[in-house]
């Protein structure tokens, strides 16, 4: 009854819909407790089902694949969380020494400027930047970061049971839809696309956590291992992860080797982000696999709002997840392409100018458009 009238009258429809999103939001920030891990656990999941599935066909059974999954994701993981929290360890008892480094570099900047003329004296003083409250918010973050360690068995947990389902789902699809081919190859479609991007960007985020901490070590500058970890899990929030993944490194380097250390670390950070996130990731992905920078942002707002932390952090994923699903609903698809990057019409403008038109030689007439890379062949038209 309640559908019928709002079909009827399309202005209650609308308030109907945004009642429902509202519920729907509410019930998501409510639930965080328990979303949060499940999140978690089913974006380590889907990243670990190549391997589950490339064991299945060279023989193991069900349940040894799924043990030789957890085992390689438990080693991965355990060796960098104890790497990490040794690192942060070590961060806590050195703090102490950066907060007087760090209040000693304030004070002769300070002194510099008044050196200069510049009446700092008013508006700056050395008593308004206290180093404590800024090493108290840090050692504040290191507690959350080691917070969210600590769900890690229950993310396991969840991991057994997602991977576990893995192997029936098929089945489970197949028995749904019956002789629907056409919802069978759909749901397929979107599966092999959501594995393809998260595993993809996983892949990304980790290259580029390894090439962070390489720099820092070659550097000389402190925790390399926690800079490169870092980067690795802000890679996955959008344009302001990679330039908070550069704060901690360029005043690690500042405190420890002056200002020449912090610039070419500075432009370390710089070409890092400039390869993997203009040059390397796009090229992998496409432009398919793009996303409206509006979209982006507002994302990254709403999911950290919902979530906090985690939520900023998986973001794009799940955004992506959803552009992804909604792509192969014809009825949603219309949302899908409100989110990408461009629209459909220029990204097939953008594939034929990638074309070369060439003309067969001694004859002047035109060849058929043959893509770059293809060298020297032509076909006579």
């Amino acid at each position: 009854m309640i559908f019928d009238r709002a079909e009827a009258h399309p202005g209650g429809r609308f308030l109907l819909v945004m009642a429902c999103l509202v519920i729907i939001v509410a019930g998501l920030k409510a639930a965080a407790p328990i979303l949060v891990p499940f999140a978690l656990a089913l974006f380590m999941a889907v990243v670990s089902m190549p391997v589950m599935f490339g064991l299945r066909r060279k023989g193991f059974p069900a349940w040894a694949a799924i043990l030789l999954t957890l085992a390689l994701d438990g080693l991965i993981f355990g060796l960098m969380i104890l790497l990490v929290a040794g690192s942060l360890g070590d961060l806590n008892e050195k703090l102490p020494g950066y907060a007087s480094v760090v209040e000693e570099i304030y004070r002769r900047y300070l002194l510099k400027l008044q050196a200069r003329g510049l009446p700092v004296s008013g508006f700056l003083s050395q008593d308004l930047f206290d180093p404590a409250r800024v090493f108290l918010l840090l050692r504040t973050g290191l507690s959350t970061v080691a917070s969210l360690l600590s769900v890690g068995f229950i993310v396991a947990i969840i991991m057994i049971f997602i991977l576990a389902e893995a192997t029936v789902f098929p089945y489970k699809f197949q028995a749904i839809l019956g002789g629907n081919r056409q919802g069978r190859q759909r749901i397929t479609h979107t599966i092999e696309e959501v594995q393809a991007y998260l595993g993809i960007k996983f892949q990304i985020s980790l290259a580029r956590g390894v090439c962070v901490g390489l720099m820092c070590w070659a550097m000389r500058v402190d925790f390399p291992l926690l800079l490169g970890f870092i980067a690795f899990l802000l890679s996955f929030v959008p344009t302001i992860g990679s330039i908070i993944a550069a704060v901690p490194g360029i005043a690690l380097a500042l405190i420890l080797h002056g200002e020449g250390s912090a610039v070419v670390v500075t432009l370390g950070y710089l070409v890092i982000d400039l390869f993997f996130g203009n040059l390397l990731e796009p090229t992998i992905m496409g432009r398919r696999m793009g996303l409206s920078t509006l979209v982006v942002v507002l994302s990254l707002l709403f999911w950290g709002w919902v979530w906090g932390p985690v939520g900023a952090v998986l973001s794009v994923p799940l955004t992506m997840v959803l552009k992804i699903a909604l792509e192969n609903v014809p009825d949603l698809r219309w949302i899908a392409v409100l989110l990408d990057q461009v629209p459909p019409q220029a990204r097939e403008a953008a594939m034929r100018s990638q074309q070369t038109l060439y003309t067969s030689p001694g004859t002047g007439e035109a060849a058929v458009a043959v893509p770059p890379g293809d060298g020297a062949k032509r076909v006579a038209g």
